[in-house]
């Protein structure tokens, strides 16, 4: 299968559903209360009829806007949309209602598919106010809550299970021809430096060209039909790629249920391979270490001797005989049984979404749970490299994928090149003009490449945004700014790079500089606004000003983010 020659990715998926066992089990939720199952041809025909509704309710282009958790039936609403030519929009169950209020007035979406009741609650009173919207299809019945949500149009809301029980004519199952690797695919909402949301639009051809070099990747790590573990949101542009490279190879895709139930549904799924964030490696290796640690005399010296023969096959260092059979045996006697408590079957962990530290990655490749650490970013695709499973170099992001060119630019900055580059920020020309300059993508992100072997290293990050230990893209100004509105708040700086919660130091106003308890208070109502993610969890007050003058602001009145931290590096820790 040459995926140079499919035009789109629709076209992939149906390419690959009829080469498939038409019976055999290809999408799974492990939801106990709604444990559902689709074949490949369940999956096929739900494509086709789900579709066949969309056409009616939208035009070519217009934007379809999905909201739920993981499950098939996102997996088959997006290729549906795809299919309508229409351009799927999806979006994080974690929004909240100004969120997805500010993303439906951005995209206009035509369509929305929402997943359950929970989730039409937050848009009830935006979609009450837009005539745009056209239709909204659910995919768990909500009767009840639509008779109490007071909505204008009740008439609007179909149920996508009396969808898919339809009947299909030969007519219905057609193809989308239309498409081309240069049309719009979707629009993948990202943080933007400003503090708004910007829509990301990729194409059919940016995500084929990723497809590519994943397949490439996971070539030497499947050797029958691979099995995926879905956990991380589709609405991120890490996973929403990985479902079509599933397709690519022919995988079973599990969902799992919850992040709280994911170990159970490891050892149910029994993945080949698994994508994840740096967040869920950091409380694996703490996990996986603290129980080490509680072992003593010969199965200590066992996991002592794993961990430091893992290290010398990680770097290619050479071992003695004794140090082979020693390898051998632990091979069998700790790294089979860690393999064991996930499912046994797993080839290679794969993390992205953000920088994995390099004694993580060295501790999981050398206990036995192989982790290929990449790069990228939501505006190519997302991928921009990964370390293939024969040479692992933790401290980088591996060599770039076929087809990207990738190069430093004078300052540092790494520039991505070729057909995964976003098309454009939607409805924001000048934001992309300033980002893609003669073809070059600036990530804002500063690396090197390394002679040796061309693999790229990320050593630091030119653009202010907050990537969480989870993989999240946060934008610290949205937060500070609407800190810094309260009365009670002259300035603020947020602080989280690569950590599991995120903290702010806050100069207070004057008046208010010795009540903590107040600043609390407002901090707290602030938190209610924001997602998760975005939310403040410690304060520390400093009753100095950032100034011009003390090297803290720039003329211009901004923050010096990197003097500020080194300035407050102990206080800042201390708050984790």
């Amino acid at each position: 299968m040459n995926l140079d020659n499919f035009n789109s990715l629709i076209e992939l998926f149906f390419y690959q559903a009829d080469k498939q066992d038409q019976k055999s089990i290809f999408l799974q939720w492990l939801n106990p209360n709604n444990k559902k199952t689709f074949t490949w041809e369940e999956t096929k025909l739900n494509i086709f009829k789900l579709s066949k509704t969309i056409k009616e309710n939208i035009k070519e282009g217009d934007r379809c806007l999905l909201v739920s958790e993981n499950r098939p039936e996102w997996f088959i609403s997006d290729l549906a949309i795809m299919l309508s030519g229409g351009i799927t929009v999806p979006a994080y169950t974690t929004y909240t209602e100004e969120d997805y209020k500010y993303l439906i007035e951005d995209c206009e979406p035509t369509l929305i598919i929402v997943s359950n009741n929970d989730m039409l609650k937050k848009i009830n009173n935006t979609i009450n106010q837009k005539d745009f919207i056209k239709k909204i299809i659910t995919l768990d019945e909500v009767d009840e809550v639509v008779s109490n949500l007071n909505l204008n149009s009740k008439e609007k809301f179909l149920d996508f299970n009396a969808i898919i029980k339809n009947d299909l004519s030969e007519k219905d199952k057609i193809q989308n021809n239309n498409l081309k690797r240069s049309s719009l695919a979707c629009i993948i909402y990202t943080s933007g430096t400003g503090g708004n949301p910007k829509g990301v639009m990729l194409s059919h051809g940016g995500i084929l060209n990723n497809i590519v070099g994943a397949c490439e990747i996971l070539k030497p790590l499947i050797d029958s039909k691979p099995v995926f573990l879905t956990w991380l949101p589709l609405s991120h542009s890490y996973e929403h790629c990985t479902q079509f490279v599933q397709i690519a190879v022919g995988a079973k895709v599990f969902y799992a249920e919850k992040i709280e139930k994911l170990l159970d549904n490891i050892s149910e799924a029994k993945p080949t391979i698994m994508t994840a964030v740096p967040r869920f490696y950091q409380n694996l290796y703490n996990k996986i270490n603290i129980n080490m640690k509680k072992q003593t005399g010969f199965k200590a010296k066992l996991i002592e001797a794993t961990i430091r023969l893992g290290k010398k096959v990680l770097l290619n260092e050479k071992m003695t005989i004794f140090e082979k059979l020693l390898n051998s045996l632990v091979e069998v006697l700790v790294r089979k049984k860690v393999k064991n408590q996930f499912g046994g079957n797993l080839r290679a962990f794969v993390s992205g979404g953000g920088a994995l530290d390099k004694e993580i990655g060295e501790f999981l490749n050398s206990i036995g749970l192989p982790t290929l650490q990449g790069y990228g970013l939501t505006e190519t695709s997302p991928v921009v490299s990964c370390n293939p499973i024969h040479k692992i170099k933790v401290e980088t992001v591996g060599p770039p994928f076929k087809g990207n060119q990738v190069k430093i630019a004078e300052d540092g900055e790494i520039l991505v090149k070729g057909e995964n580059v976003m098309l454009g920020y939607w409805n924001k020309k000048e934001e992309t003009e300033k980002v893609i300059i003669d073809g070059w993508l600036h990530t804002g992100d500063i690396g090197e490449i390394d002679n040796e072997d061309g693999y790229l290293k990320i050593t630091d990050r030119k653009k202010d945004i907050i990537v969480s230990a989870g993989g999240d893209n946060i934008s610290p100004a949205k937060i500070e700014n609407m800190i810094t509105n309260e009365a009670e708040i002259d300035q603020c700086m947020v602080y989280g790079d690569k950590k599991n919660y995120l903290v702010a130091l806050i100069v207070p106003n004057k008046e208010f500089l010795k009540e903590k308890v107040k600043i609390n208070k407002v901090v707290e109502n602030i938190n209610k606004k924001l997602t998760l993610v975005e939310k403040i969890k410690k304060i520390q007050l400093i009753d100095e000003s950032f100034s011009i003058e003390n090297g803290l602001m720039t003329p211009t009145m901004k923050v010096k983010r990197k003097k500020v931290t080194e300035k407050y590096k102990k206080e800042l820790e201390h708050l984790y």
